[in-house]
């Protein structure tokens, strides 16, 4: 068998999909998992977004389209844009993508090589960790704390860039934490960059209409003075329960819209045409099914931090944003990824062990509130009997 290139020893994985698999396989086995792992909605596709895709089929859209998507798609995006960030957008700068994962991609290749710097979100995002150490540059975490809100701190990531550092990846609303980033600190970060004019950055948005309590999204489109170097990151996958349609976008300056291009055409041609012509009619049709959706993750989200603030060892602040708690279990003694194994293994509810998002992430379980409030409920309860009968 011939051997891969260096690169692929330095790859890793989401782990979360590892722990679907086992958790898939238990069910399989008979056992009863409940499922707070998965950062998917539990609701289904629109209906009408179901049935925009079945009449594209049927007209006839079986063919290639553009590689950076079709021109309606790219304009509805940017009616989109305009409609819920205030902020005008060309779709000659919209990239149609097959997931959001891609845009993480092209940026990072671009950007990443040895001898270079990214910066990145920790806890965070793994693949931003993944891709980076695969382009050989050198990936530097941005600690992501819980006393500041889960939100990043401007001071601090601008006291990591460096003459080396050519990209800084910024999430907000956050996973694995459901932190949001209040405007001032984003205003901090942007007045600082100007002296870093050498530093691109990816905004990774694909929660942004994801936020609780009245909280706001501030978009890092907002600021013209950083346009010319950043790349926005969004998709239909979380706010329109579409994971498996696989339809994301992003927003390109001009300098790199033509690599972006290039990258498209020299991987995946282009995104599924019925998928894009689904995609319009998410964006442009009704929203109701969205604000539903969100009542009833608000619903849940209180739930969840209501009962880990109850459980021995567990303490929980409020997520803001996403559908991610990222409750602080140093207090029960045990490693965060040990935890996680021992729930699933012996209590039968899937989480994620904080490390699996970064070095900062010790000590803290994400889990998912895209599941019913009724198995919710009951995966507490089987916690707590956990925790009391298994301390470390």
């Amino acid at each position: 068998m011939p051997a891969l290139v260096p690169a692929f020893a330095r790859i890793g994985e989401e782990n979360a999909f590892a722990v679907l698999a086992r958790a898939t396989a238990l069910a399989q086995a008979g056992r009863d998992v409940i499922n707070l792992g998965i950062g998917q909605p539990d609701m289904p596709t629109p209906p009408h977004v179901v049935e925009a895709a079945v009449k594209a089929l049927r007209d006839g859209h079986h063919g290639y389209t553009p590689a950076t998507g079709i021109l309606p798609l790219r304009e509805a995006v940017s009616r989109d844009i305009l409609r819920r960030l205030d902020v005008a957008v060309s779709p000659e700068s919209v990239m149609i993508v097959p997931g959001g994962k891609v845009t993480m991609f092209m940026a990072i290749l671009m950007f990443g090589e040895p001898g270079a710097e990214i910066l990145y979100p920790d806890p965070g995002f793994p693949i931003y960790r993944s891709m980076i150490e695969f382009t050989g540059a050198t990936p530097v975490p941005i600690p992501i704390r819980e006393r500041n809100g889960f939100a990043f701190s401007a001071e601090e990531t601008l006291g990591l860039i460096t003459p080396r550092t050519r990209l800084v990846i910024l999430n907000s609303p956050a996973n694995p934490t459901g932190g949001v980033t209040p405007k001032a600190e984003i205003d901090r970060l942007v007045a600082g960059l100007a002296g870093h004019p050498q530093v691109a950055v990816l905004s990774d948005e694909i929660y942004g209409t994801m936020t609780y309590d009245g909280e706001r999204h501030h978009t890092l489109l907002a600021y013209p003075e950083i346009r010319d170097r950043l790349i926005y990151l969004d998709g239909a996958s979380k706010t329109y329960a579409m994971t498996g349609w696989r339809l994301g976008w992003s927003v390109w300056p001009a300098p790199l819209y033509e690599a972006a291009r290039k990258l498209a055409v020299n991987s995946f041609s282009c995104v599924n045409a019925a998928t894009q012509w689904a995609g319009i009619s998410a964006l442009d049709g009704p929203q109701d099914a969205v604000a539903a959706m969100m009542a009833e993750f608000d619903r849940r989200r209180l739930l969840v931090v209501e009962g880990l603030n109850r459980l021995p060892g567990v303490s929980c602040i409020t997520p803001k944003g996403a559908f991610y708690a990222f409750p602080n279990i140093a207090g029960t003694g045990w490693k965060a990824k040990a935890l996680a194994s021992a729930l699933l293994e012996e209590a039968g509810i899937a989480t994620i062990g904080g490390p699996d998002f970064g070095v900062h992430g010790e000590g803290y379980l994400r889990l998912s509130y895209a599941n019913s409030a009724e198995n919710i409920a009951r995966a507490l309860e089987r916690m707590g009997a956990f925790l009391a009968e298994r301390r470390a």
